[in-house]
């Protein structure tokens, strides 16, 4: 297995040229992601079967290694291990620079398959006011402000990943007083919003696929647009709800059936998809068909009305 894996990574393009991509190959539960120039191997075996492989190529790629194993007990291994090399902490992706830490959770801290919606962001989103939910490291939002946002709302449980925005804004000289950071639980920070009488030309909804709190919950597979209806009363007039869905047991028509059901056709309509880049796309069966979709992370961007006072 070596020597195939040597062999289909000297082919690959490490000059930092690509900002981050995944690489598609025949070995089962690895996943090998390019950030700028480091390699990230991600082992979904249960015994870590990968990690030797991945040692041994240490000293014969000009890129930093680094491989965490998905079903370790120790959070070291779950969040990375360095094999050789520095992991890199920057990469660029439509013009936009990124700050990352490979190593902060047991994923990288950047989510590719979401790439083509950081790009719809920054396309979108002059002069408006954008509020990120389920934040997490903040790049949507800061992908908002490249674009032009004039002021963005980013909020999550944890502020120890909000704060790697700040960094991203720095790396791109976004004025900070641009992007405010609320940390919290979603439904009582959105309550707040309401309640102070705000209002947002964009919403972006990423939340994770099952959540339970005494606050309120989040199930992506049973209620897969609950939240759009919280945060409806956010949006402006002729403003967009952008809503990621990333639920594997949730078929595509599922999902699309409960957007149209919710979509009345006066005060919200569905205007249009956002794929998955297609180096997130494998040709592995998935365990629901995402079509219409063309990946299990499904995203449709909605636009809102408001009733007339």
């Amino acid at each position: 297995m070596l020597n195939e894996l040597l062999s289909l990574l000297s082919g690959v393009d490490i000059s930092g040229n690509v900002s981050m991509s995944r690489l598609k190959h025949p070995f089962p539960k690895l996943v090998i992601e390019l950030y700028a120039e480091t390699l990230v191997f991600d082992d979904h075996t249960p015994d870590g079967a990968y990690r030797e492989n991945v040692a041994a190529l240490a000293g014969k790629l000009p890129a930093s290694l680094l491989y965490k194993w998905r079903n370790s007990k120790n959070f070291r291994e779950r969040n990375g291990i360095v094999i050789s090399g520095k992991p890199d902490s920057v990469i660029v992706e439509h013009g936009v620079k990124y700050f990352i830490d490979l190593t902060l959770n047991q994923d990288t801290s950047f989510y590719g398959d979401t790439r083509n919606l950081r790009k719809y962001l920054v396309e979108n989103s002059s002069g408006k006011r954008v509020l990120n939910t389920f934040a997490y490291t903040g790049s949507l939002g800061v992908a908002a402000l490249a674009g032009g946002a004039a002021a963005v709302t980013q909020t999550d449980l944890s502020g120890k990943f909000l704060s790697l925005a700040a960094k991203s804004l720095e790396l791109n000289a976004i004025d900070c007083n641009k992007m405010e950071i609320v940390e919290g639980n979603f439904f009582p920070v959105i309550s707040g919003l309401k309640k102070s009488g705000c209002l947002f030309d964009t919403v972006i909804l990423d939340p994770p696929f099952f959540s339970r709190s005494s606050k309120g919950s989040v199930d992506l597979l049973n209620q897969p647009v609950a939240l759009i209806n919280k945060v409806r009363p956010l949006v402006s007039d002729g403003g967009t709800i952008i809503m990621v869905n990333n639920a594997l047991y949730l078929s595509g028509r599922d999902y699309l059936a409960a957007a149209d059901a919710l979509c009345d056709g006066k005060y919200l309509f569905r205007e249009s998809f956002i794929d998955i880049p297609d180096d997130f796309c494998g040709n592995n069966a998935m365990i629901a068909d995402p079509a219409p979709f063309n990946h299990p992370t499904k995203i449709i961007v909605f636009k809102v009305r408001r009733k007339a006072h």
